[in-house]
């Protein structure tokens, strides 16, 4: 909990001990001075919270004093004794000091200590919501700067996944184009591509993307696929004179590519190091 420091104003001596007495059982840190340049002069030097200021001072009166205090200190609360109360004095104090309370000479103990208190509950709101505009300021900095990072980001993977949505196209027409055969398959042994050429060697009917290749290729070629996959090996197969099989596993183990090519292609292809088994 803050410690609050007020700062006494009087040019009377006995007027600025009688106030320190009346605060004597209080947790404040009671400053004095006895004109409103000294006053000024500590303000200048401490943190202070709240102005108790007579008003007829010899010099700077109380409401020139305070004037300087809000132009130079605006948080700080402000009050003005005077014994001298006409309705003229009240208006400038409240006018030119913007002082919370004017308060009579000679004053009422409870009356005064309530005021410095409410008083000093008012400072706290002030400074409570100056130091929560400042955290919402910002925080709305950080959230403008989290924003533009995330809209540059997503302009960069937006860009990033129409080049790869690009690239997968392009890839899917040439092998689409080529004279082979392709089909895909993952760990499961689930269908996930086939090119349009893969009719020309198997029979396509029953082959489905999200289909099982389990239950649409023969057995043969499912335990070539199991080979490759649990070897982590290319595997190649002579399905007959005219086909030729080639199970290539991916990297990272996720799935097989399985390539069905005609003797002319393959021929074309060198194999010396390749044993090719033939069904």
């Amino acid at each position: 909990m803050r410690r609050h420091t007020i700062l006494l104003v009087d040019d009377e001596p006995n007027v600025l001990k009688s106030l320190r007495r009346l605060m004597i059982d209080t947790d404040y840190r009671i400053l004095t001075a006895e004109s409103g340049d000294d006053g000024l002069q500590i303000i200048g030097q401490e943190d202070i919270h709240l102005v108790l200021s007579d008003y007829r001072m010899p010099g700077m009166n109380g409401v020139e004093f305070l004037r300087k205090v809000k132009d130079r200190y605006p948080e700080t609360m402000r009050l003005i004794l005077s014994g001298f109360a006409d309705a003229s004095a009240i208006v400038e104090a409240i006018n030119d000091g913007q002082v919370y309370k004017f308060m009579p000479k000679p004053w009422n103990d409870q009356e005064l200590m309530i005021t410095i208190k409410r008083a000093l509950e008012q400072f706290d709101l002030q400074l409570e919501n100056i130091n929560l505009y400042k955290e919402l300021q910002d925080r709305n900095k950080a959230l403008e700067q989290l924003t533009g990072t995330l809209e540059s980001t997503v302009a960069e993977r937006t860009i990033d996944l129409k080049l790869k949505n690009r690239a997968l196209t392009i890839a899917h027409n040439i092998l689409d184009l080529l004279p082979v055969g392709v089909l895909g398959v993952d760990l499961n042994m689930t269908a996930v591509y086939m090119n349009k050429s893969l009719g020309n060697f198997i029979a396509v009917d029953g082959i489905g993307l999200g289909v099982s290749a389990s239950l649409c290729l023969d057995n043969s070629i499912i335990s070539l696929i199991r080979n490759s996959l649990n070897t982590g090996q290319q595997q190649i197969r002579s399905l007959d004179n005219n086909r030729f099989l080639i199970c290539t596993p991916l990297d990272g183990k996720v799935g097989v590519i399985v390539t069905f090519i005609s003797g002319g292609e393959f021929a074309s292809i060198n194999n010396d190091s390749v044993d090719v088994k033939k069904e």
